[in-house]
């Protein structure tokens, strides 16, 4: 039994003749005729009571009836649905970014995605980017933004943006009024880091081990706001994208431009390998990068 047998019985059953049956679905009435009996002999009944001048259904044939209408509807309802997943009305996946690209970089572009495509629901993970690279390994995120480079054996990488980190002090620190810092200059310097598992904790610890110090960390935070806060209130240095920088209050703090080396902070849109993305997620790739296109 398969759907096209169901059609045809359900054709018969509607205008109750096997001939008017056989013209809507062009087909001869012989042909109609020996589907509808092959229909029966796999299913082992009969469905319609041919030893009338009307034809009638059987009681199995009334059952089948009402089965085979809800069987169609709830093959109509699918179609509906795939369709409206191919046309992005309805659609889900979940995407994953550190506090400070996210605040950075995608509440504007959230809020004219989702203007377009209302019914697509993004289920947002904040965590630090090694966590974000582990839950997409383990198939928990669908796409993921952090900061570069990442081990592209595991990922497929999109670049989205390339900044640098900016120096932040306080203030009235000794460095203040400089426009460029050498990173040894810093040796003894309080470090307010972001917490293990964001990669500018790693990104910020390895370019002060190449400067020639491991960095003396004070205090560590998840978010960027509390450690630019920390910053002006005298409990060390910091180093932030430009982009947090410039939410901070110029009054109480220095962000200095240049370092010697600088730190890049460059950030891609990343996915696990041969991992598969809906419509609404690939379309979140297509939309994403037109956004940081225009940037």
């Amino acid at each position: 039994m398969d759907i096209r047998s169901l059609t045809y019985f359900l054709e018969v059953v509607k205008h109750n003749s096997f001939s008017k049956a056989s013209q809507q679905l062009h087909l001869s009435q012989p042909t109609l005729s020996k589907m509808i009996k092959q229909l029966e002999e796999e299913l082992g009944v009969v469905l319609f009571d041919r030893s009338t001048r009307r034809m009638q259904l059987t009681e199995t044939g009334e059952t089948l009836s009402r089965h085979a209408r809800l069987v169609m509807q709830a093959l109509e309802h699918l179609q509906s649905a795939l369709q409206d997943i191919r046309d992005l009305r309805t659609g889900q996946f979940a995407f994953g970014m550190p506090p400070v690209i996210g605040a950075s970089f995608f509440p504007r572009i959230l809020a004219r995605f989702h203007r377009l495509y209302p019914g697509v629901h993004i289920q947002l993970v904040e965590e630090g980017g090694k966590q974000i690279e582990q839950m997409l390994l383990e198939g928990k995120l669908d796409l993921g933004v952090v900061v570069l480079p990442v081990n592209e054996e595991w990922f497929d990488v999109i670049p989205l943006v390339e900044r640098k980190l900016r120096l932040v002090l306080p203030a009235g620190h000794r460095l203040a009024s400089m426009d460029s810092i050498p990173l040894p200059a810093l040796k003894e310097e309080p470090f307010i880091m972001f917490r293990k598992g964001f990669s500018l904790h790693d990104k910020v610890r390895v370019a002060c081990i190449e400067a020639g110090f491991e960095p003396r960390i004070a205090y560590e935070s998840a978010q960027w706001d509390f450690i630019g806060e920390l910053v002006a209130a005298g409990m060390g240095i910091a180093f932030l994208p430009e982009t947090a920088c410039e939410k901070l209050d110029p009054r109480q703090v220095k962000a200095v431009a240049g370092t010697d080396p600088q730190i890049d902070w460059n950030i891609g849109l990343i996915r696990r390998k041969d991992s598969y993305l809906n419509h609404a997620a690939r379309e979140w790739v297509r939309f994403v990068q037109a956004e940081f296109s225009m940037a």
